[in-house]
């Protein structure tokens, strides 16, 4: 089976063709195609290429599925003693992707 390390993010992820991840958020609109350049290490069995930092030519394709938001993260900070408390939240931005192609 096919496989690839691409980065997307900050962050790296081994995807196959028909993976679906979560992805920090693109511009990309639902349905449409994003492609990704930076592409680590792709190949199969022990055809692996590996880029000195990217593999040249290499790209990965996939399909939009639906941009949403993380669960709510809650942060709390509190002082003994002194009465202060503070609660903050966040979600972050993600974007659902899944894997079409590998073009190594």
């Amino acid at each position: 089976m096919a496989y690839a390390i691409i980065k997307t993010g900050g962050k790296q992820y081994k995807v196959s063709v028909g993976d679906k991840l979560d992805v920090e958020k693109l511009a990309v609109a639902e349905g449409d195609v994003a492609t990704f350049d930076e592409v680590l290490v792709a190949g199969e069995g022990s055809s692996i290429s590996v880029g000195a930092p990217t593999v040249a030519g290499a790209s990965v394709s996939a399909k939009v599925l639906k941009q949403h938001k993380a669960d709510k993260a809650t942060t709390f900070k509190f002082r003994k003693r002194k009465g202060f408390h503070k609660t903050r939240g966040h979600r972050q931005p993600l974007t659902l992707v899944q894997i079409t192609a590998i073009n190594a």
